[in-house]
């Protein structure tokens, strides 16, 4: 699942198929007015090998919590490699308020890497 911030400001999923597409030639690096973007990945393991139910509620858990930040601009979860990717905005703290916020509902979510502005 991928969720992408359209002109009217709100996240929507986007579920076309688009096998081996790597996320660099994907994921946004600069925002509309060409300020540097900063993101973070997430690894849940074992997701894809849970119940459908338990996956479809930990997607749509994450999709209402990005949804709260007018910051996050970009967000891609890979189910294959258990993956969470978000993009967003420069904002102090903000990533770490999200990443507290997810683990609230989906505690086995681990932040593995993260790219902030210098």
């Amino acid at each position: 699942m991928r969720l992408v911030r359209h002109r009217d400001c709100s996240l929507k999923a986007c579920t076309e198929i688009q096998p081996g597409l790597p996320l660099w030639k994907v994921v946004p690096t600069r925002d509309e007015q060409g300020e540097l973007l900063c993101d973070f990945m997430m690894i849940i393991p074992r997701l894809k090998t849970r119940q459908p139910m338990y996956v479809q509620r930990a997607q749509s858990y994450i999709a209402e919590v990005l949804s709260h930040y007018g910051e996050v601009v970009f967000a891609n979860i890979n189910l294959e490699l258990n993956v969470l990717w978000v993009s967003h905005r420069y904002r102090n703290g903000l990533m770490l308020e999200i990443v507290n916020s997810i683990r609230l509902q989906v505690p086995e979510a681990v932040l593995v890497a993260h790219n902030t502005r210098a």
